[in-house]
């Protein structure tokens, strides 16, 4: 079994046209160091798979659910958003067979490299849509994304995390999370700031980011993984 078939059997999808399969598993970075490459990257069909998953997600909520907009707007966001495709994409094993650069290949943990995983999902799904058709992209983002809304819903992973930590801190304990800037760094454009987020007089835990929401985010992620919730 070769690379592609591989991926193939990954997806559960055998392709007509193998480029176009190919294709979606090339980052930019790639061709900067193979610039004779007969193909290009994948972002034509990240883009084209990008609006293919959102129509999906939209059209099973809205057939599903009789929610109001804002709510489901915010169902789908949380189902389509970087963090969610990037964890579908490392699961399905796809990221060996990605072209990558020698310097994005060894950078995997960086975040860049979560961006470039959830990117080459969408590409995926840009490719099956070109290459299979409107139902055999439903089947995929069925079996793959929509199967993470239950989990989405029960975790009420749709709120922002520091909206998740203001309910539960109210909920469990009574107090409203308090957060207080620690330390700011650098020059005016690359400032890094920390931020440390608090119940009461205690501190939960502290964050750190290129903004203060960045860092309050941040903060609110680990306050959660901290007091278990």
């Amino acid at each position: 079994m070769n690379e592609l078939e591989t991926v193939e059997a990954i997806l559960g999808v055998t392709f007509r046209n193998k480029d176009i399969l190919r294709q979606a598993l090339v980052h930019r970075s790639y061709l900067n160091e193979h610039p004779d490459f007969r193909l290009g990257h994948n972002e034509r069909l990240e883009f084209l798979g990008d609006a293919v998953l959102e129509l999906v997600v939209t059209e099973f909520l809205f057939l599903n659910y009789d929610n109001p907009e804002g709510e489901l707007t915010n169902w789908r966001a949380a189902l389509v958003n970087a963090d969610t495709l990037t964890d579908i994409c490392a699961a399905l094993g796809v990221e060996p067979y990605l072209y990558l650069s020698r310097g994005e290949a060894k950078d995997s943990q960086s975040k860049a490299r979560r961006y470039i995983l959830a990117n080459a999902f969408e590409a995926l799904i840009g490719a099956i849509y070109l290459d299979q058709g409107w139902e055999p992209s439903k089947v995929f983002i069925t079996k793959f994304v929509l199967v993470k809304l239950p989990g989405i819903l029960h975790h009420q992973l749709y709120l922002d995390p520091k909206s998740r930590f203001q309910e539960a801190a109210q909920e469990k304990h009574g107090v409203t999370p308090t957060y207080k800037v620690m330390s700011e760094e650098g020059p005016d454009h690359a400032k890094t700031f920390q931020v440390g987020v608090c119940l009461g007089k205690d501190m939960v835990a502290i964050g750190t980011g290129m903004s203060k929401h960045e860092a309050q985010v941040v903060a609110a992620t680990k306050a959660l993984q901290e007091m278990g919730w």
